[in-house]
């Protein structure tokens, strides 16, 4: 007979968490997008406490090593991305810097486009560049990122595809494939365009993106300073000043969008990704930035379950050569929990058994079924390790006897 097993393990984890119904406190995963080798377990709050508020208008906080999403509001509702646009051309540069297509030696043209648009003329963000020059490749991403010139970024998108329209259509694209499924590139640089829109969601994607797929290059984000030319210019995200983990990323302003900001803040082995837009101001922006990445790395922690490759427990098996079979877990296990629920957390084996033979090595046959009071649950699935065969017909008619006379089952 087969009937549900269900085995606690590891009674001792987390418990119930809050929410916010207005601006959705939910830990939860970004399916898909990050690309990384641990299976990322995270739980939503269905309680009803305001976590938090913030002033801007959008806003996204995550957990980079989960994908847990632990605070957000408005996170999909279309906004302009004004110079946080700039870390896409930023990435198709990183690209072609780590497949070899590029080097940092390399060097673009300066035409009167980009001169005239994004240069001095145009009395926008600029790195100054002169027309008719040609500029290496290390001091456009320092023109980019630190002094968020609109006139470097000009002269990327017509260095790698001539036309800054035509590269803008493959920042778009590539956005696509990276999973920023809201968002539209119609320039280089993140000036106003009516049809260039993203969301604080898909740049929070592009964030995680350029610090995971770059570790190499994701350093010119926290550069403080540039100097070309004989002009010195600051770096103009606030929060890198303070020695207070953050690392990274990228300002952004234009009229209709307000003051926005991409940030990371690592400390130890928690890193914190922030996107928020629509700020009154450059003062609000820092200091709103600054007091949603504490509160993230206060109240939430990560808390690892398991290890890749694990063995969880056994299950037992019916009519099969052994009586039990190893069950393991193909990846790690981490989850994202407020640091106050982590004690009240169950997680419980359960699969339909016994399990009959024969068992194919590495066959999904049982689960790992996380709860804790006031969250949802979360399933993670567990796999045969080895095989098993079933009995000859000597040996199932023995066990059938024995299930018979005596209640078990081999």
């Amino acid at each position: 007979m087969i009937s549900p097993q269900k085995r606690p393990i590891h009674p001792l984890r987390d418990g119930p968490i809050m929410r916010n119904t207005h601006h959705s406190l939910a830990v939860s995963i970004l399916a898909g997008v990050f690309g990384m080798a641990a299976l990322l377990a995270t739980v939503t709050p269905e309680a009803r406490a305001q976590a938090i508020e913030t002033a801007a208008k959008h806003a996204i906080l995550m957990d980079a090593t989960t994908g847990a999403v632990l605070f957000e509001k408005e996170a999909d509702e279309a906004t302009p991305p004004a110079s946080m646009g700039k870390m896409m051309t930023a990435y198709l540069l990183f690209e072609r810097l780590k497949d070899g297509r590029l080097s940092l030696d390399d060097t673009f043209a300066v035409s009167d486009n980009a001169w005239r648009k994004g240069g001095a003329p145009s009395g926008s963000s600029t790195m100054f560049l002169q027309p008719r020059t040609r500029v290496r490749v290390e001091d456009l991403l320092h023109g980019m990122i630190v002094a968020s010139g609109n006139d470097a970024c000009i002269v990327v998108a017509e260095g790698l595809a001539a036309r800054e329209s035509a590269f803008a259509e493959l920042m778009t694209q590539r956005g696509r494939e990276l999973g920023m499924k809201n968002t539209v590139f119609r320039n280089a640089s993140g000036l106003p365009d009516p049809e260039q829109m993203t969301t604080v969601r898909d740049l929070a994607i592009l964030s995680l993106h350029t610090i995971n797929d770059f570790p190499d290059f994701y350093r010119y984000y926290s550069e403080k300073t540039f100097t070309f030319n004989g002009i010195r210019q600051g770096n103009r995200n606030p929060l890198i000043y303070a020695d207070n983990g953050v690392d990274g990323l990228k300002t952004g302003h234009i009229k209709e969008a307000g003051y926005g900001l991409a940030a990371s803040m690592k400390r130890g082995d928690r890193r914190l990704i922030l996107v928020v837009n629509g700020l009154d101001s450059i003062k609000q922006r820092g200091s709103e930035s600054d007091r949603l990445l504490e509160w993230g790395m206060r109240e939430f922690g990560n808390y690892a379950l398991f290890k890749a490759g694990e063995r969880i427990t056994d299950a037992d098996v019916w009519l099969g050569e052994a009586k039990t079979v190893p069950l393991v877990i193909k990846n790690d296990v981490v989850v994202t929990l407020p640091k106050k629920a982590r004690r009240e957390m169950k997680v419980t084996v359960t699969y339909d058994g016994p399990i009959p033979a024969p068992i194919a090595p590495g066959a999904q046959v049982a689960k790992v079924v996380v709860t804790a009071p006031g969250v949802e649950r979360r399933t993670i699935p567990l796999y045969a390790d080895g095989g098993v065969e079933r009995l000859g017909l000597v040996g199932r008619l023995k066990s059938a006897v024995t299930s018979i006379l005596w209640g078990t089952s081999s």
